[in-house]
């Protein structure tokens, strides 16, 4: 039994129907009722009724609920307890990451780790992964999370790998059939939607292009993130993106390259300076949100957790 899975159980007994609890606990519906199911199986006694499409609670439903609010009231306790001896009412977070992973799961550790301490300032520093080391390195960054291999020789900075995703050809949908997979040659007779200078992905596109033998032709450059999906969607070219962006995008398709074509994301410290307290419980909420998110398969498609030692 986990503090997870009794949370999303009083949701549903409160809102007596599975989506909308899925809403309030911002997980996706069949995620929370897969935790629900686990649950279940555990206790050995359903807890809700569905019939009909009415969401009712079982006698064991109604015997958990308020020992499972109790459970949880008392857990926030002895958080925000611990939080408060650890000088974390109060606080703040100078985190740096890439435009896709602010635009894919960032959002959705933020928000686990605003809930766990409210009082800390989250300061979000948002560039391509160069001009994050160098602010790293400046000392204007907490932690950033960068993009390896590092494109620095300062031996200050510490890295520790938490991500790989893959990197996909994103077309704009009402023009382009799916596929199973694109040839880096193939983009020799495509125009490119490009990304401005200091953006890892302009580098490792450029380099695949390189690698395949040809300059890619670029219909439009100096872009960030969500400009580049913007002119894909539009028509003007396609480009190479982390599979993750496009989440969400229904006027884009991803297709994987060959020679696969893959990257790491690191979450990178300086190692002269101790973090603050605030800095390592960002760490261990964001570790801690990937190892769930890998449990229960929500992870978005193409990216993978990395194990930590």
């Amino acid at each position: 039994m986990q503090l997870q899975q009794l949370a999303y159980f009083v949701a549903v007994a409160e809102t007596r129907h599975f989506t909308h609890a899925a809403e309030r606990m911002r997980v996706a519906q069949p995620s929370l009722s897969k935790q629900i199911k686990t649950l279940e199986t555990d206790l050995g006694a359903p807890l809700f009724s569905r019939a009909r499409g009415n969401v009712t609670l079982t006698p064991a439903g109604e015997a958990l609920l308020p020992l499972a609010r109790r459970m949880l009231a008392d857990a926030e306790t002895a958080r925000r307890e611990v939080a408060e001896l650890a000088g974390l009412r109060r606080g703040r977070v100078r985190l740096g990451a890439t435009p896709s992973l602010c635009a894919g799961l960032l959002a959705d550790a933020l928000a686990r780790f605003h809930h766990d301490y409210p009082g800390v300032e989250i300061q979000v520093e948002e560039g391509g992964s160069r001009d994050l080391v160098r602010a790293l390195a400046r000392g204007q960054l907490d932690l950033s999370l960068i993009i390896l291999p590092l494109q620095s020789d300062d031996p200050s900075l510490v890295t520790e790998e938490i991500l790989r995703e893959h990197l996909v050809v994103a077309s704009p949908a009402h023009l382009t059939t799916r596929r199973s997979h694109v040839r880096i040659d193939e983009l020799r007779r495509r125009p490119l939607v490009m990304f401005r200078r200091g953006y890892d992905l302009r580098e490792a596109t450029l380099n695949a292009c390189r690698q395949a033998g040809f300059e890619p032709r670029f219909a439009v450059e100096g872009g960030e993130m969500d400009a580049v999906l913007r002119f894909v969607e539009a028509g003007l070219g396609v480009a190479v993106v982390p599979s993750m962006v496009l989440d969400g995008r229904p006027g884009l398709v991803g297709a994987p390259l060959l020679p696969d074509l893959r990257r790491t994301v690191a979450l990178a410290h300086r190692k002269d300076v101790e973090p603050t307290r605030a800095a390592q419980a960002f760490r261990a909420v964001l570790l801690g949100f990937l190892v769930e998110a890998t449990r229960e398969g929500t992870l978005p498609e193409g990216v993978e957790a990395l194990p930590q030692h």
